[in-house]
């Protein structure tokens, strides 16, 4: 029974003691919570007070504008009316003596001094001032286009508020662009705002196609201080099916809730390099291949360490026997023991393609002295070299003794007469047999295969004394697709090969 108490107890200590902690974090918070109140308000009365004397700032500077432009106004048109003024007085000065003159010389002149008297007075009277005087003010007093009426300004003053959280913007799906491996996103808001100051993007990778969830392998990506209601995501790479994006305004206080986000789909070509396919001279890291001459010997002795480490290993538990394929990468077919040898310095992408139209760029290094791009069957032998047997196409530059750049299949080759891009893209439709060769910065047609493919085809690549890099998450450009479409009748076939 005792002991049935002290259980009881330490239950009840221990939930005391649990809610006592909560307790305590919860007037932590609401410390914190006040003190956060004083900070805000002090921060909000000081944006206040900075607003207003802004606005302050800008009436004075309006009235002093004012003030100036009535006073200049007042100047010349006194300093006008002025000179008008004195001329006019010198004028009437002039004619007031001449009429004295004249109204003497009547009174004072005889019969035949009369007439000389007249026509000097005449000619003086022709020549006054008085007469060639324009008794048009040069300047009017009206100065009503000077006047003011703030009535409206007073009403948009009084309407001064506190700033609203912004309205959600909604983005319009329909006018949204996938394109080229760039992305267009517009929106609009429910309602006008004048307040808003910005926009702010977020776009997010992802495999599913559904809304988003919660927990992605990829984070969300963030683009700020968008002034328009549309940007353009350029430069992407599509290494998953969709993206999602969503967007959020913000005015100068507080930003909106986002937008109900959209999934956009980003579907593109994606491969890796297999390295147990590469010859042992190959050194593949990631995308990129550099030929190294040492490569044969290390490899060699790793080898051999292995396998006298692993002498006593079951045969069940060897590595060969434990790797698992991703369901979205076919295995190549080959293990270590039968990677490309001899001089076939080749490897090859760990993708099938068995339909569809595809898009990849490579760059190789410009003194490599031998480079080939293209593509093979799984089943080329682990001694044939691209190009020299049915089971590939592709295009090789050799810079070694003779400089020379072909296409090439089953052991047949055609001079290209073009200049070696620096980045060449590969552009293939399986279903139509289509293999397309690019200069993929200019995106001019460099050659076309039209085959009929048997089998599974593999993106394939040959270096020596030299490197090379694989771009993949690429879409077919748009302006691929126009060449493909304009030049499908009229394609280069492997029959004219010579």
């Amino acid at each position: 029974m005792a002991d049935h108490s002290k259980e009881t107890l330490k239950r009840i200590i221990t939930t005391l003691a649990v809610k006592n902690e909560e307790v305590q974090n919860f007037v932590f918070v609401l410390k914190q919570t006040l003190k956060n109140v004083e900070a805000n308000s002090e921060r909000a009365l000081a944006d206040l007070e900075a607003e207003y004397s802004s606005l302050y700032a800008i009436l004075d500077e309006m009235k002093e504008d004012m003030i100036t432009k009535i006073k200049q106004e007042r100047a010349s048109k006194t300093y006008e009316l002025q000179n008008q003024l004195t001329v006019c007085t010198k004028a009437l000065e002039s004619s007031e003596e001449l009429l004295e003159f004249a109204n003497q010389t009547l009174d004072t002149a005889n019969s035949d001094g009369i007439s000389e008297a007249a026509k000097q007075i005449k000619d003086s009277v022709t020549m006054a001032p008085a007469f060639r005087l324009s008794l048009k003010a040069k300047a009017s007093d009206n100065m009503s286009h000077l006047m003011v009426d703030f009535s409206q300004e007073q009403k948009i003053l009084r309407s001064l508020k506190f700033l609203p959280v912004p309205s959600i913007p909604e983005i319009d799906a329909s006018e949204c662009l996938v394109a080229d491996n760039c992305v267009t996103i517009v929106w609009k808001m429910p309602e006008d705002d004048g307040k808003i100051d910005h926009y702010v993007l977020e776009y997010r990778k992802t495999n599913y196609e559904g809304p988003p969830r919660l927990k992605e392998d990829h984070p969300w990506m963030v683009k700020e201080g968008i002034k328009e209601q549309e940007f353009t995501l350029s430069g992407l790479k599509f290494d998953t099916k969709f993206i999602n994006f969503r967007v959020k305004a913000c005015n100068k206080a507080v930003a909106g809730e986002f937008s109900e986000p959209i999934t956009l789909e980003t579907s593109a070509f994606n491969f890796n390099l297999d390295a147990a396919t590469a010859h042992q001279n190959l050194k593949v890291e990631d995308q990129s291949v550099e030929w190294d001459a040492s490569g044969g010997k290390v490899q060699e002795i790793k080898v051999r360490g292995k396998e006298n480490r692993s002498r006593t290993a079951s045969p069940a538990n060897s590595p060969a026997r434990s790797i698992i394929h991703s369901p979205k990468r076919m295995p190549s077919g080959r293990s270590s023991r039968d990677r490309f040898t001899a001089e076939s310095y080749t490897v090859l992408g760990d993708t099938l393609i068995d339909g569809g139209q595809h898009y990849w760029e490579v760059t190789f290094e410009r003194d490599s002295k031998a480079f080939i791009v293209g593509v093979a069957y799984r089943t080329l032998g682990k001694f044939d070299q691209l190009g020299k047997t049915n089971a590939s196409w592709c295009l090789h530059l050799n810079n070694w003794l003779q400089v020379s750049f072909t296409a090439k299949h089953n052991n047949k080759a055609k001079v290209l007469d073009i200049s070696v891009p620096e980045r060449i893209g590969v552009y293939c439709n399986y279903s139509e047999g289509h293999l397309s060769f690019y200069n993929a910065k200019t995106k001019q047609l460099i050659h076309s295969f039209r085959t009929k493919f048997t089998q599974p085809i593999l993106p394939a690549f040959m270096v020596w004394c030299g490197s090379f890099i694989v771009q993949t998450g690429l879409q077919v450009p748009s302006a691929v697709k126009s060449l493909q479409k304009r030049n499908s009748g009229t394609s280069s076939s492997t029959a004219s090969l010579t």
